[in-house]
């Protein structure tokens, strides 16, 4: 009735973005996503900053070598943006392990702001929990134990550890020269295969694989494996596509280092057979799971895993190798196998991780180690430069299908005890979960 026109709603008041909270939020991003850790990890841990510290309507984007976060203040106020690029990635789990520990805090409202930029920074500058040569021995022992995994003794094993540290001493020297580390890695395998080629040539052809078989162990990209096939189960497609393509590069430098030694020792007529390559253990055997134990703990060692950590790796890595061994048994193929002894321990690890409210990165990495396909690979590559070339690349295609079944198999015990959890990460629900949504159709 009344005929005045409408007052225009008032408009929304304009928010403040504090530019300490939104660096704060890109720094801790920058350092997970430097440390190891996946996509979507990373991705919630920076929305859960974001949320805890009031920056108004905050969109994060996360790819493997960039961070993009935008904040909207309102009232017509332009957006703040930030960025930051990710140079340089070293897996470092004691630090993804604090970091996560700082992201809880911060969400429940322990933090302040200042307090949280002074915890981050003694996160940035502090030490790894073992000196800087146990981590390099642990690349030998890891080469050690696999040895001894496929079969070898105390010589084969004390000539991979001495193959595997001249191999990773070679390629630190190159990296400080400034060579990429495709070349590094073939450098590192070669020398590794070299050592087999040695051992052939010296007499004793059934030695020679269990040592090549422990040196492309410790090369081997299990960080990366598992947390490309975690980024592509949870629709981070750029990032997934990424990883997945670092972990072939990976495995191309590891078969180029290999293939060149091979195909010269044929050439100069070093009697390398595929006859003298071992077969998968049938049947469990105390030394070979003590074996295994071993692997996966100095596997967390050389990825600077926490030392509370350490004992569950050890027994990760002895649980997977006996349900793979119990499946071959009962002629279970060893991609479905590796497959289910892997969502066992993934299943396992997750549950242990989010019940001491820690990253899972630093329980399943480690405990795949027993299962990755150095043999395989071996296999592959003295097939095609002895005269079989069909045969040579099925072992190839069923080295790597072992290794994306590992990848695969520990990531879907971690859906597994997503699906009974109650919150996240940051309290953000499971409805919250981009890769929960429902896309299919549209």
């Amino acid at each position: 009735m009344d005929g005045a026109p409408p007052e225009p709603p008032e408009e929304e008041p304009g928010e403040i973005v504090d530019p300490r909270a939104l660096d704060l939020v890109l720094r801790v991003g920058e350092l997970l996503l430097a440390s190891g850790e996946t996509t979507e990890r990373v991705n919630e841990a920076m929305l859960s900053l974001a949320v805890a510290y009031e920056i108004p309507r905050c969109e994060v984007q996360v790819t493997l070598t960039s961070l993009l976060v935008s904040a909207h203040p309102g009232k017509g106020a332009a957006p703040v943006t930030g960025s930051r690029a990710i140079r340089r990635r070293t897996p470092a789990y004691w630090r993804l392990t604090a970091l996560h520990q700082l992201v809880q805090d911060a969400s429940i409202g322990m933090l302040e702001l200042d307090e949280a930029h002074k915890k981050l920074a003694e996160i940035k500058q502090g030490r790894a929990p073992y000196p800087a040569w146990l981590m390099v021995v642990s690349l030998g022992l890891i080469a050690a134990s696999g040895s001894v995994l496929a079969g070898g003794g105390p010589l084969v094993a004390t000539t991979a550890f001495i193959a595997t540290l001249l191999g990773d001493r070679t390629a630190a020297a190159l990296a400080r020269r400034g060579i990429a580390e495709f070349f590094q890695l073939t450098l590192a395998a070669a020398i590794g295969a070299a050592a087999a080629a040695l051992v052939v040539a010296m007499g004793n052809p059934g030695h020679a694989a269990t040592v090549v078989t422990g040196a492309i162990l410790a090369l081997l990209p299990g960080r990366p494996l598992v947390a490309s096939i975690q980024d592509g189960i949870t629709g981070d497609l750029i990032s997934a596509g990424a990883r997945l393509l670092e972990v072939f590069f990976l495995i191309a430098a590891i078969v180029a280092g290999l293939g060149v030694v091979v195909y010269a020792a044929v050439n100069l007529d070093v009697p390398i057979d595929v006859k003298h390559l071992p077969t998968p253990a049938a049947e469990l055997r105390p030394v070979a799971i003590m074996a295994a134990a071993v692997i996966s703990l100095t596997f967390a060692i050389s990825l600077a895993a926490p030392r509370a950590v350490l004992t569950a790796a050890a027994l990760g890595g002895a649980l997977i190798w006996v349900l793979y061994v119990l499946a071959r048994v009962w002629h279970v193929p060893p991609v479905l196998a590796a497959a289910v002894a892997a969502t066992v321990v993934g299943t396992l690890a997750n549950w242990l991780a989010r019940r001491h409210r820690q990253p899972v990165m630093p329980y399943v990495v480690p405990a795949i180690g027993p299962l990755l396909p150095g043999t395989a690979l071996y296999r592959g590559m003295v097939e095609l430069n002895t005269g079989s070339p069909n045969a040579g690349v099925l072992s190839l295609i069923g080295a790597i299908s072992v290794a994306l079944a590992l990848g695969a198999g520990v990531n879907l015990g971690g859906e597994f005890i997503r699906a009974f959890q109650r919150v996240g990460l940051g309290a953000s629900g499971r409805w919250a979960r981009p890769a929960a949504h429902r896309t299919r159709g549209f």
